[in-house]
């Protein structure tokens, strides 16, 4: 059997606010009711707007609507810069210290862009020690992992499904996964979710042995004959209990209504009760991540040949696959580009961090034991190579899911700035989110004129919302724009931040009166 893979005390940001609690699940909540409640063109008075008998600056209406909504005039950080018109860099506590959760991303792929670059790729090949005879492969099967953070399923089976073309019908050895290609240390940082489901699939873990995000997809469906249940992948080394009972026609429940229970057995099998009450014609559905990396993706391999009538009677081991095997079939991942825009567009912790662990590898010193720790030395001289004051700066696992990341929003928009002139900005900004159009963005700002114009990163952990992207005003010019609230509650820090990347693209302060909003003067209250 492999071998098997199984919190953190709260933190304080500045000694004012404590970060506990679970991270959101994908939930995604229109603001513009908030954006426009005090009507449909309220924005933040331009720099001519009269206040109470005083002119006040863009950043001061800003810092007063923020400290007004969140009960903190320290819990937003905020900077803005033109980068190609008229414009005013603007900056509100630019240099504190925030938790930037999600937005660390953007850190992570801009810098593998231009260390590792836009083509790299990852390949998984699959070696063998033994000979053919006939329709078997006398010998072991090796899987030399490396490092994928894309390897699907799907890939899986294209590439598993050529033995059958070469006539193979029976491996008569074990298979040896070879997770060489990384090195990391025994002691990783813990992300305290603070909630109630260890397996689920934003907390994935890096791994030599990923394959197809180390998640299994449940379904129940309900019909005339009752319910039924599977998973997919198929593993032999995880059964479901299905007790869900199927009822009249009916509007079908949300996914909240149902519990998937694991049961973990010492034979390393795990059992998933599901319960709930099913209307017929409906279904439920559940991505878990329930055994450690090496298991799920033995078993994955192992139930792939299966299904292509490919024995293999061997045991399944971890090992270093030997100098003089030979070659039988190579999978290549998509191409970097395409890795960055799914860790952006969707938030992808998993991809992220395992982006960082292949940074550190492909870059790491003869002593250096951990590739995250390489990782981040990397990173961090490669901003400081462009100039960029890294002091305070706290990577940690290159996707943002942790309590103990900090940037800066001055730091983070010099960030920007260097991408912007980057030769590979396009990557880049093609897998940022496009405003109330897509990713994470895809509800945000909607029905408020914006659409498409901006790319904007978010972030959110429980008392944790921001932003980082770039965003045009109506007078086309392009802001790079980095905002973080760090506020107990942050319930309301996103519907601050979309009302900011309102008002800088109706009202940018320019020292002009270029803007063409309709709402001349109108305060924010």
């Amino acid at each position: 059997m492999l071998l098997k893979a199984r919190r953190h005390p709260n933190t304080s940001r500045n000694g004012t606010i404590r970060q506990h609690g679970r991270v959101a699940r994908g939930m995604v909540v229109s603001t513009m009711t908030a954006v426009l409640a005090v009507g449909s063109a309220c924005v933040f008075a331009s720099e001519s707007a009269e206040a109470g008998g005083t002119n006040k600056t863009w950043s001061n209406q800003v810092r007063d609507y923020a400290t007004e909504s969140l009960n903190d005039e320290q819990a937003l950080s905020l900077a803005a810069i033109p980068m190609n018109g008229p414009g005013i860099e603007q900056y509100i506590n630019a240099d504190a210290l925030m938790n930037p959760g999600s937005i660390m991303k953007l850190v992570t792929t801009y810098a593998a862009l231009e260390i590792l670059g836009p083509t790299y790729h990852w390949d998984t090949s699959f070696y063998t020690d033994g000979e053919l005879v006939g329709d078997t492969l006398n010998g072991n099967f090796y899987v030399d992992m490396g490092g994928d953070p894309k390897l699907t399923i799907e890939r899986l089976w294209s590439t598993l499904n050529e033995l059958r073309g070469m006539g193979i019908s029976a491996i008569n050895g074990n298979l040896v996964l070879d997770g060489d290609v990384f090195r990391i240390a025994d002691e990783q940082p813990v992300f305290d979710d603070n909630g109630d489901n260890p397996h689920a699939p934003f907390l994935v873990k890096p791994s030599p042995y990923l394959s197809n995000l180390n998640l299994i997809h449940f379904q129940v469906r309900a019909d005339e004959r009752g319910t039924q249940a599977w998973s997919a992948p198929s593993l032999n080394d995880v059964v479901i209990d299905n007790r869900v009972i199927a009822t009249a026609e009916a509007p079908c429940p949300a996914r909240r209504h149902f519990t998937w229970e694991p049961f973990f057995h010492e034979d390393h099998r795990v059992t998933v009760r599901v319960s709930g009450e099913l209307p017929q014609g409906c279904r439920t559905t559940a991505y878990l991540s329930l055994l450690p990396h090496e298991q799920y993706t033995a078993s994955m391999i192992r139930s792939l040949l299966s299904d292509m009538d490919i024995d293999i009677n061997g045991k399944s081991l971890l090992a270093k696959t030997p100098d003089d095997a030979r070659l039988l079939l190579r999978t290549t991942s998509p191409d970097l580009v395409t890795m960055v825009r799914d860790i952006n567009k969707w938030s992808s912790n998993v991809m992220a961090r395992q982006l960082l662990l292949t940074i550190g590898a492909e870059n790491r010193l003869e002593d250096e034991e951990d590739d995250r720790v390489a990782g981040i030395r990397v990173v961090n001289e490669w901003l400081q190579e462009k100039g960029v004051n890294t002091a305070g700066l706290v990577i940690e696992n290159g996707a943002g899911l942790t309590r103990e990341g900090r940037i800066t929003a001055r730091q983070g928009a010099q960030i920007l700035q260097h991408a912007w002139n980057s030769p590979f900005a396009s990557d880049l900004m093609a897998s940022m989110p496009l405003i109330a159009m897509d990713g994470t963005m895809a509800r945000r700002l909607r029905n408020s004129g914006l659409d498409g114009k901006g790319r904007i990163k978010t972030g959110y952990l429980e008392n944790v919302r921001s932003i980082a992207g770039f965003t045009r005003d109506d007078t086309d010019t392009t802001w790079a724009i980095v905002g973080m609230v760090n506020n107990d509650p942050a319930w309301n820090g996103q519907a601050v931040l979309d009302r900011i990347i309102y008002s800088l693209h109706y009202r940018p302060p320019t020292g002009t009166t270029l803007s063409r909003a309709q709402s001349s003067g109108t305060k924010i209250r």
